[in-house]
Formats: structure tokens, C-alpha cells, sequence
């Protein structure tokens, strides 16, 4: 198979997926299977070969990924419904005062969507933001955007959020780097994407609060909420557990300890479905039933929480089943051997496809899920350790992230609820999405010189 026909194949798949997105509406878990099957047919596989490969794509990646995004889904749904969010935004904005507000919704936004996710922690935190507005007669950008950069950063950067941990599982990068990196490099793109940007912004385009809310609310009782302490523990413990297992199995790897029972252990209880099968144990009894919830109550918001859970399940399966069938056709060998002696860093090439996908569909999700299939193969034949596939999968969320507009959703979510139109959507969402799709990449090709 000659280079060039591989690289059609490619391209003609990508296509092929956009088209049936775009012009067809056909859903996205139908369209990857669709392109899956025509690649398989394009690169000469046997019939009965396709649905092997199909079968095992599929099997292979919702094992880990259903797993993880549906115990996720539900840790999220009880922080939700128990005020858990409202309580984080309004202590931050209590200790850092109405005069730097920006930086305690930036923290916010940060942390809320790390269990939550991006639109449902907006649209709950929404009316702080009104607020905040109407008491200190700023440009509700200047409180927005903030919140939006740290919504979008944690979504996009942090497991157990869908789409990193999707990523990471198609590329066979581990979470507890994707997590550590994911802070590290994720904090300073939403420093800039937010508070710096929100500032300059809001100078420029002033929006007022909805005229609902232009008038006093009333003074929330800290009563109702969970208090922040014990939100900030709930949502730091699946985070910290992964992390342990992370770096118990790097230190008996390099045998800086020897393998025992305890490091079993903690590397049993920091599995990415042990860590979260605690964290949803203690986020329903701490936020749920030691609250007054009734366990009938917990169950149903459970099940409620599973539903958008399983669209991207199926998505994310569905970008299993094109990654294996670039595998088994020989696609993706190829390709890693012709892109061995490309200029391009494989953190380019990842962020690259990211964005073509992104920028023309408009799903983040499914940009992710696209891109990840087709670079999986690849990135096996660069050797690269684990950190640095932890790099890719941030590259591959930075790229997703990339030019947000009328194709995708939370163009007009934001818009709606901020009451812009299409163009100040476009000078104000998509800049700052923009800003964090290119910061991340600078920041993750600049992790990559120490990794």
C-alpha cells in the first residue's frame, strides 16, 4: 500500500465521517462505525475481518471507559444536586473578595468540572455571575469568562472527565500522568484564558445581567449548602488515590521500594474504578444520605446521571473500533513508519488532527475521539514513555478545544445565557477557547523538553 494512497484513505475517511455529521445528520456513533467499515473496505480487509475488528474496538475500549465515565457521571451528579458547586463558588468568592472575584470563579470553574460536567457546572454557577455583576456594575465577561476557561480547561485536560480519560485509553496513556500534567499545564492556560483575557474583554463589551436578575436576590443560606471543606476533600480523593497508584507503580518499576502487599494495595485502591467506586461511596453518603437524602432519591439521580453518560460511551467505542481497524488493516503501521520521518513532533500532528476535526464538526468530543483513533497507531511505534503519551493526550484535548462557533453547542449555551449575539459570542467564547487550545499546545511542547 503506497504512501500516498494511505494518506487518501485517510483524508477521504475524515471526510466521509464530517459529511455524515454535517450535511447527513446521521449520529456520531453511527458515522465512526460507518468510517471505520470504509476504511477496513478501502484498505482491502477481509469482510469477516471488519467485524472482528469492530467486536474487539469496541470491547476493548468500553471495558475501561464505560467503566470510568459512568462511576464518574454519577460522583458528579450527586456533587450537583447536593449544592456542592454553589458551595465552592461562594466561599472562593468570600476569601478573595468581590475586587478579585475573576480569580476565585477561575478556581471554581477549575475545580467544579473536574466531577461535573462543562454546561451543567455553568448553567448552575450561572446566577453567581449575575450577581456578581449587578452588585459591582462590572461586564459580566469580566466574571464569565473566567468561569468558562476553568469549566473548559478541567473538561478538556482532567480525568475522570469523559474525553481525557477516553483519549488516554485509545492511546494507552496512563491517568495518573494525564492528571498531574493535566493540573499542571491546565492552571496557567485557564490564568490566561480567564482572568487575563476576562479583563481585557470585558473593557470592551459591557453586559448587563439579565433583567430578572438586575434586581437583589436573596441572601443564599450558607445552611443549604455542603460546606466547602468537605467538597474540596470529596472531589480531591478519586484525584489523589490515581495519583498514588501512578507513582507506587513508577517507584517499584525503578525499584526505589520493593513490590509488596502494600504497594498492591495502594495501587489496587488507586485503579482508576476502585478510586471512583469510593469517591461515588462518599460523595452519596456525605452529600446524599448523611444530608437527609433518601436512598430512593440517590438511586434516581444516578440512573438520571447515566444518561448523556452513555452517548459518550458509545462515541468513545465507537472511536475504538476506527482505531483497530487502522490497526488490523495495516493503516496505522504504515503510517507510524512514514510519519517517523515527518519534521512534525507527534504533540503537533495529535494537536493538528484535534483541530481539523473540531473546527469543522464542532464536537470536542468527538474531534478527541477521532483524533486519538487515528494517531494510536502511530504513537506506538514513537516509543514514547509515559509521560509524554500523557502530553499527546493533552495536545489531543488542546486541539478539540480549538475555535468554538456556530457548529458547537456551547457557542450557543454561552451566548444564550450571557445574552450576546453571534458576534460578540464569536469576539468573546471563541477567542477564549482559542487562547486555550494554543496555550496548551505551547505549554505541552514545552513539558515535552523535560519528559
Amino acid at each position: 500500500m503506497s504512501t500516498p494512497f494511505l494518506v487518501f484513505i485517510v483524508i477521504s475517511a475524515v471526510g466521509l465521517l464530517l459529511f455524515m455529521v454535517l450535511k447527513l445528520k446521521i449520529s456520531a456513533f453511527v458515522s465512526l462505525l460507518i468510517t471505520a467499515i470504509y476504511v477496513g473496505i478501502a484498505a482491502g480487509m477481509p469482510l469477516q475481518g471488519i467485524t472482528t475488528a469492530i467486536q474487539e474496538g469496541m470491547a476493548g475500549t468500553l471495558g475501561f471507559v464505560a467503566t470510568v465515565v459512568g462511576l464518574g457521571a454519577i460522583f458528579g451528579q450527586m456533587l450537583e444536586s447536593s449544592g456542592g458547586a454553589e458551595s465552592l463558588a461562594h466561599y472562593l468568592v468570600k476569601k478573595f473578595g468581590k475586587d478579585n472575584a475573576s480569580w476565585a470563579m477561575v478556581i471554581t470553574g477549575f475545580i467544579v468540572a473536574i466531577p461535573v460536567f462543562l454546561d451543567v457546572g455553568f448553567i448552575i454557577l450561572v446566577p453567581i455571575i449575575y450577581a456578581l455583576s449587578r452588585d459591582t456594575k462590572r461586564s459580566l465577561l469580566y466574571y464569565a469568562i473566567p468561569l468558562l476557561a476553568g469549566l473548559a480547561v478541567t473538561h478538556s485536560f482532567i480525568p475522570p472527565t469523559p474525553g481525557p480519560v477516553a483519549v488516554a485509553d485509545i492511546i494507552n496513556a496512563q491517568l495518573g500522568w494525564v492528571i498531574f500534567l493535566g493540573i499542571i499545564l491546565g492552571f496557567p492556560t485557564a490564568v490566561i484564558a480567564g482572568p487575563i483575557w476576562g479583563k481585557y474583554i470585558s473593557k470592551k463589551i459591557y453586559l448587563e445581567p439579565p433583567f430578572e436578575y438586575q434586581k437583589p436576590a436573596q441572601e443564599v443560606d450558607p445552611e443549604n449548602y455542603p460546606p466547602f471543606r468537605m467538597i474540596a476533600i470529596i472531589i480531591s480523593i478519586p484525584l489523589l488515590l490515581i495519583l498514588v497508584n501512578t507513582f507506587t507503580g513508577l517507584a517499584v518499576s525503578k525499584e526505589v521500594v520493593p513490590k509488596s502487599i502494600i504497594t498492591d494495595a495502594l495501587e489496587f485502591i488507586g485503579h482508576p474504578f476502585s478510586a471512583l467506586i469510593i469517591a461515588t461511596l462518599v460523595a452519596s453518603y456525605f452529600l446524599g444520605i448523611k444530608r437527609g437524602m433518601s436512598k430512593q432519591k440517590i438511586l434516581d439521580l444516578s440512573t438520571k446521571a447515566l444518561g448523556p453518560a452513555g452517548i459518550i460511551i458509545l462515541i468513545t467505542g465507537a472511536g475504538g473500533v476506527l482505531k483497530q481497524v487502522l490497526v488490523d488493516s495495516g493503516i496505522g503501521q504504515i503510517m507510524a513508519e512514514s510519519m517517523a520521518n515527518s519534521a512534525l513532533p507527534p504533540i503537533l500532528l495529535a494537536w493538528l488532527l484535534a483541530a481539523v476535526v473540531r473546527v469543522t464538526q464542532g464536537s470536542a468530543t468527538v474531534a478527541m475521539i477521532t483524533a486519538a483513533g487515528i494517531i494510536a497507531p502511530v504513537i506506538s511505534e514513537f516509543g514514547l514513555n509515559d509521560p509524554q503519551r500523557a502530553l499527546v493526550v493533552i495536545a489531543i484535548a488542546s486541539g478539540a478545544t480549538l475555535l468554538s462557533h456556530v457548529n458547537d453547542s456551547g457557542f450557543w449555551l454561552v451566548g444564550k445565557y450571557l445574552g450576546m449575539n453571534e458576534k460578540q459570542t464569536l469576539q468573546t467564547w471563541t477567542v477564549m477557547e482559542t487562547i486555550i487550545a494554543v496555550c496548551g499546545l505551547a505549554f505541552t511542547l514545552l513539558a515535552s523538553l523535560f519528559f
